[in-house]
This record gives structure tokens, sequence and C-alpha cells, in this order.
């Protein structure tokens, strides 16, 4: 078999693809379903086979399509949806005859609203960009905050839809976020801040490291433990 296959398992009125995935150190066959993209990952040992790997997902199906109902329904960005900004939640609400883009206004009730111009057919766009420019603008701010801190220069940063990490350094001083993490709480932006930054100065995840982590970030293990625990919700959000 090649080295990485994509099969498509139906069971029951539901799919879902499974990336097929060929690894020299598995012992056996394995079947995990990954939360933000509603997909799964097939890994099959060095002498194993498609063949084998297809019938190895097809006797699990009914327990990876029980998995995958149980996640929490996508949410669009909407008029009338409920997302996240800092960590509080904001009702989308379209203006489709004022002017400008996005911006945030207190409802009736006193909770905060997003507020879209234009078209229905861009409000989806247009709340996704605002949140992409805001994850720009915190990130930015905390880094380089960090950064001063450590006495280390920040080359570049970027500013992604990455799914399986929520942030990354390079050697060359590069770091790259999650846009959604912007939805989290501003301690939970600010750790993830904190800990790309402290890469900068060892990129590795030894003790140092972790010293210099709770340095930045006195209460990064607080937000260690939220993103464990919601942190696989936020990719629901937007699709």
């Amino acid at each position: 078999m090649a080295e990485a296959a994509t099969l498509l398992l139906r069971f029951d009125g539901t799919q879902v693809t499974v990336a097929v995935k060929r690894s020299v150190r598995a012992r056996r066959y394995t079947l995990r379903l990954r939360t933000a993209e509603r997909d799964a990952v097939l890994t099959v040992p060095k002498r194993g086979s498609l063949a084998e790997a297809t019938a190895f997902a097809e006797r699990h199906a009914a327990w990876l399509m029980a998995r995958l109902r149980r996640l929490p329904p996508q949410i669009e960005f909407v008029a009338g949806a409920s997302v996240p900004v800092r960590g509080v939640p904001h009702l989308i609400e379209h203006r489709p005859d004022a002017r400008g883009t996005v911006w945030v206004e207190p409802g009736a009730d006193g909770a905060p609203r997003l507020m879209v111009a234009g078209e229905a057919p861009h409000v989806g766009r247009r709340v996704r960009d605002h949140l992409v420019r805001l994850a720009r603008a915190e990130l930015t701010t905390a880094s380089a905050r960090h950064a001063a801190t450590v006495g280390r220069r920040i080359a570049r940063i970027t500013i992604r839809d990455a799914r399986s990490r929520w942030g990354s350094c390079s050697s060359s001083g590069r770091l790259s976020f999650s846009w959604r993490i912007v939805m989290a709480p501003p301690a939970v932006i600010d750790y993830l801040a904190a800990h790309e930054v402290a890469h900068l100065v060892h990129l590795d995840h030894s003790r140092r490291f972790w010293d210099l982590v709770a340095k930045l970030c006195p209460e990064h293990a607080a937000a260690r433990l939220w993103l464990k625990r919601h942190g696989a919700g936020l990719h629901r959000y937007g699709g």
C-alpha cells in the first residue's frame, strides 16, 4: 500500500473520512477519531496491507460513528449564532443596511453582540476575518511583551487555522498561531504567546523551558488545563 491513503467509511447513514497512515513503530492497527477535523486516522503497522486496514476499520465502524455522533454540533458564523470572543459569548446580529464590517455593541440585556454589516452570504466570512484580525492583534501584543522580557527578537508572526497544534516556533524565530485561540479566555491567549516565545530561548520542552514559561505566565497550569478540556470545542465554530 502507499505510505498514505484515504478511506470513506460508512455506517448506518453516517460517513467519515479515514486517513490511513503507515508507521514503522506501530505493532498493531489502531483507529482514532480526530475531534477537530471530525475525521479519523487509521495507523497501519509496517507489514500491514490496505485490505487488512480496510477490514479493521469496517469492524470498528460502529464504535467510530458512535464517537462521531457524540461530538458537539458545529456552529456556523450566521445571524443568531453565539460565538465566544476572549471567552465571552457574543451573539451574531446581522445589520444589512449598516455601514462598516464587524463591530461590538451591547444588546438589550447588556450582553455583547457582534454586529455584522453587508449582505447575508458574507456574514460568515466577515466574522471569521474579524476574529483573525483580533487574534493577530492580541497575539502580537502578548508575544512582543514576552519577547522583551526574555530579550529575544521575533522574526515574524503568522496566523493560521492549524488543527493539530495551537502554536509553533521555528529555529529562525518565526511564531505561528491558530486564530481560534482568540475565542479562549485572555489568560489562555497570554499563555499560548508565552509558550511560543519561551521556545525562542529553549526549542524543546525541557525543565528549563517550563521554568521559563512559569516565569512569563505564572498561571500557565490553569491555562493548559483549560485548553485540554475546552480547546477541541473551539474547532466547531465557523467550520
